[in-house]
């Protein structure tokens, strides 16, 4: 026997992906630019920490994160949003921010909301282990679609009050993935406000946060501040994936008020997976230093500018504001993926693969999602093939 609440999840984007592509020959040579994994150069000097530091492999490593390491968040964190965070009770580090997005609705999310079945709300399209996370705990998903006319952003005010009040949790993701969409300070406000009154929690998804255009987006937790709301109103997460182009370290942190991290940090004595010592004094480095986060966003600059040259004539284009993904509008994105693969060898990921159905409609449909994260020549070319295929 297995669980029923997993039975009706879609296969994940990527082997989905190769289902639809790979049974046709490429039309070129293959230039990837589906996931969302940083190609650009991390810093040379982490290896000399790992190496220097290696010695604490032989050891277990600290669940909630070393001293060291929380103090190097809790230091960025007041440089980069003037927000102060206690390290010994308003932190963890995390192995990955994918853990701490599941897990936080393990810890936080209860059996009953107002003597009913909890609702967790996502946006569409989104990150798909909110999802998962929902159904983990039992909880309904309720999808949000998040469209041109909403700014890309999901409304949650939208919602009727009988939605929002069995409401237990809200993840939102900002930068958005994979439209690009920043959260102003007014729109945290309003969902602040929102949450505060019918009582739930913000699960703010930051990842993308240090790869802007103009302008650093506003975090949750910093308008939260301003307001004077509930510290334990909202629970945001971080990592050194994008920021500083080290998805193998597997390193991130959550912060929030004490109740919600003194939950995370105990289920995670039971079920968590810490980063070993060498990569959390390695991250703690990495935290402390900026040059590298600087040089990182200048390259996506140039690919920015690159895209808007290609694409600015296709209608509907909207250059993003942050990340960096292209959320470009199609007339069907698995048609138009299926003909750029066999006509050009270019690999874009449908819209729809990261989206839900819903009443009214699937608004990943009509977009493909593009990746900027390959050298600035490999990716021009790229979209001077995707521009002469789709939209000659």
């Amino acid at each position: 026997m297995f669980p029923e609440r997993f039975s009706h999840l879609p296969a994940y984007a990527f082997p989905r992906l190769r289902a639809l592509l790979d049974v046709h020959p490429a039309g070129g040579p293959p230039v990837h630019m589906t996931i969302g994994e940083p190609k650009h150069a991390f810093p040379a000097w982490i290896t000399d920490i790992i190496t220097r530091e290696s010695a604490g492999f032989g050891r277990y490593p600290t669940n909630e994160g070393t001293p060291e390491l929380l103090g190097a968040i809790a230091d960025w964190a007041q440089r980069r949003y003037g927000v102060t965070l206690d390290p010994d009770t308003q932190l963890m580090a995390l192995n990955g921010t994918r853990e701490g997005l599941y897990n936080a609705a393990m810890a936080l999310c209860p059996e009953t909301k107002n003597g009913q079945r909890p609702a967790i709300l996502s946006p569409n399209p989104f990150y798909q282990v909110y999802a998962v996370a929902a159904l983990s705990v039992g909880a309904e998903p309720v999808f949000v679609n998040a469209t041109e006319t909403t700014g890309h952003l999901p409304d949650y005010g939208s919602l009727d009050a009988a939605t929002l009040d069995r409401t237990a949790l809200a993840y939102i993701c900002s930068p958005a993935n994979p439209q690009g969409a920043v959260a102003d300070s007014a729109y945290w406000r309003n969902l602040i406000a929102l949450a505060e009154r019918h009582d739930f929690r913000i699960l703010a998804d930051e990842c993308y946060s240090e790869i802007w255009r103009t302008e650093p987006p506003v975090g949750a937790l910093e308008v939260a501040q301003e307001m004077g709301a509930d510290p334990e109103r909202v629970v945001v997460f971080h990592s050194l994936s994008k920021r500083s182009n080290l998805p193998g370290l597997r390193s991130g942190f959550v912060a929030g008020g004490p109740d919600c991290i003194a939950r995370i940090r105990q289920l995670r004595n039971y079920a968590g997976a810490p980063l070993p010592l060498p990569l959390q004094n390695a991250a703690a480095a990495v935290w402390a230093d900026e040059a590298h986060v600087n040089e990182n966003r200048a390259l996506y600059a140039e690919k920015y500018a690159d895209a808007d040259r290609i694409l600015g004539h296709v209608p509907g284009y909207r250059s993003p504001e942050a990340g960096f993904f292209l959320w470009l509008p199609v007339e069907d994105g698995e048609a138009a993926a299926l003909k750029l693969w066999r006509e050009t060898g270019v690999r874009v990921l449908p819209g729809a693969y990261l989206s839900r159905d819903t009443e009214a409609g699937n608004p990943g449909k009509g977009y493909i999602r593009v990746a900027l994260v390959a050298p600035r020549e490999e990716a021009a070319d790229g979209l001077e093939k995707l521009a002469a295929c789709l939209f000659p």
